[in-house]
């Protein structure tokens, strides 16, 4: 029995396999395919307010929020360069660990504290939408909302005695909204002087902490302890109005020199000066200037056939570095035909001048700034009187007095009292800055629009650069006007005019004008709007003015 049921089971299995192969075939090929059909989409309005809320901190801030822009071509830049800039990073972050690792070694038996592992992950900081801000300052200011689910490597391993414990930080996550202003922008590359970052809200962090392999995260209460610490000691520090702020380029190199003083210079007379011209007298005058200027040099009147001139004459100068800047004198005999021959010169380092002191100087005139070569010249050149007072204004004059109050103190008290005249020239004199920055929708009657503007104060007038065929010139320029008087009941008047070119060079058009108030600038030290051109449909002009006081 048990033989021919071994037969038959063999029978069988040769049978059946080639039966079922074939009506497989048969059923794959005339079988109708029957599709599991997917629930309908419906649009968000449609959906649950419980499925919307679990849905809504998952949404990036672009789709929520139209003022936030999508930055994904960052996002894939950054996870390109992330591996490069998790080496960098690191870097930086052990130099810096290292030395604040050293104030602690030696300390409560702690013989020695490194990183066993130090890393970043694989995985990025995303960026979920970036909102930017549109200010009158030369600044950039944004709004980055960055969130980065970690999965960093990092291991601290502390030699107390003879144990060495080790302390590894794992699954981090950073989500935070900051704001990024790269201030002042400058024509020095990066063309940013610092970074400014603050937070706008507290940040969210969450992380494990294990020590001796154990998550001190686990413990009840420590967690919700360690988070809420964290986001209180850094909203503290860096929520804004509080700001971080970091340098990138120095102040001395990066940074356009701003005004800080006014040099006051009264050329008295000169005596004994070469004779030049054929009768034996000279046609003399007076040109000076402040070295690292670009501004055209100042010239006295012409004495005509005058050997020991008397001028009397006062003029300002605006002075940038009172530490580096010489004070150039060159006396110049006038010719009516060919150039001027130069009777001899002189220079005064601007550090010989204390600030807020009258200083007389009765100097011999040289033949040039060569030591070498103007040592083998014994001709008698004459003298040049003159007197110079360096007035700093407000702010420089306080941190100099800071910085010089012991020095103050070891001169004669006649040089520290003042008469009341000076003390109130002192108060009253200034520098009034104009800063043309830019325009937008300037338009005229006529086919050209090639925008300058023109600014027009007590008789002055200074013009920008043209620019050719745009309707938003921008010019950042800047004029400066030194003035004995704050100008309180004087207005200035900024105009924006378009030239035509080749056979139109001599049309001209005013685009529109706009006049300003002085009072308001002398009464907040500084304004800086955009102004609506008057006789313009749509114009726009934004101009900062600054008046800075002695």
């Amino acid at each position: 029995m048990g033989f021919f049921t071994s037969v038959l089971g063999i029978i069988g299995f040769a049978i059946g396999i080639p039966i079922g192969l074939i009506l497989g075939f048969f059923a794959l090929i005339y079988s109708q395919p029957t599709h599991k059909e997917y629930p309908p989409a419906r649009p968000l309005v449609e959906t649950s307010i419980s499925v919307l809320l679990d849905l809504l901190p998952d949404i990036p801030l672009w789709m929520k929020n139209p003022d936030y822009e999508r930055v994904d071509w960052f996002n894939r830049f950054l996870s390109y360069m992330w591996p490069y800039l998790d080496k960098a990073v690191c870097g930086i972050i052990q130099s810096t660990a290292k030395q604040i690792f050293a104030d602690y070694v030696g300390t409560f038996c702690i013989e020695s504290i490194e990183f066993e592992n130090l890393s970043l992950g694989l995985l990025p900081p995303t960026i979920h939408g970036v909102k930017f801000y549109e200010t009158n300052e030369k600044e950039l200011l944004f709004e980055p909302s960055i969130k980065w689910a970690g999965n960093p490597n990092i291991v601290l391993v502390l030699k107390i005695l003879t144990l060495r414990i080790k302390v590894q930080l794992v699954d981090l996550q950073i989500f935070a909204t900051m704001r990024v202003a790269l201030k002042p922008l400058l024509p020095t590359f990066p063309c940013f002087g610092t970074v400014v970052v603050s937070l706008m809200e507290k940040p969210h962090v969450d992380f494990g902490l294990k020590v001796l392999g154990g998550d001190l995260m686990s413990i009840p209460g420590l967690y919700r302890y360690v988070q809420e610490t964290i986001k209180r000691q850094v909203s503290s520090m860096y929520h804004w109005p509080q700001f971080l702020e970091i340098p990138i380029l120095d102040a001395s190199t990066g940074c356009v020199k701003k005004p800080v003083g006014l040099l006051h210079v009264n050329i008295i007379r000169a005596r004994n000066l070469l004779k030049k011209d054929l009768l034996g007298t000279s046609d003399p005058y007076v040109k000076l200037s402040l070295t690292g200027e670009k501004l055209p040099a100042k010239k006295t009147t012409i004495k005509k056939r005058n050997l020991n001139p008397e001028w009397n004459e006062h003029f300002k100068l605006i002075v940038k570095d009172p530490i580096s800047q010489v004070l150039q004198l060159e006396v110049f005999d006038w010719d009516k035909v060919g150039g001027h021959d130069r009777l001899g010169m002189q220079m005064i380092p601007l550090q010989k001048v204390y600030p807020g002191e009258k200083k007389a100087f009765n100097l011999d005139l040289i033949k040039n700034s060569n030591i070498v070569m103007d040592s083998q010249d014994k001709k008698q050149r004459g003298r040049l009187e003159l007197d110079l007072r360096y007035v700093p204004f407000r702010e420089e004059s306080i941190k100099s007095r800071n910085e010089n109050q012991d020095d103050q103190y070891q001169r004669k008290e006649s040089r520290d009292e003042k008469s009341s005249e000076d003390d109130d020239f002192l108060s009253n004199a200034g520098l009034l800055t104009v800063a043309v920055q830019s325009a937008k929708d300037v338009e005229g009657k006529k086919k050209h629009t090639n925008p300058y503007a023109l600014v027009l104060f007590r008789g002055e007038k200074k013009k920008t650069k043209m620019l050719k065929k745009t309707r938003d010139p921008l010019w950042n320029e800047e004029f400066e006007f030194t003035l004995e008087e704050p100008p309180l009941k004087e207005s200035i008047r900024v105009e924006v005019m378009s030239k035509g070119t080749g056979f139109h060079f001599r049309s001209k058009e005013e685009l529109g004008h706009v006049d300003i108030n002085l009072g308001d600038v002398v009464d907040n030290g500084r304004i800086n709007h955009k102004y609506h051109l008057i006789n313009s449909r749509n114009g726009v002009i934004h101009i900062e003015i600054r008046w800075t006081t002695s």
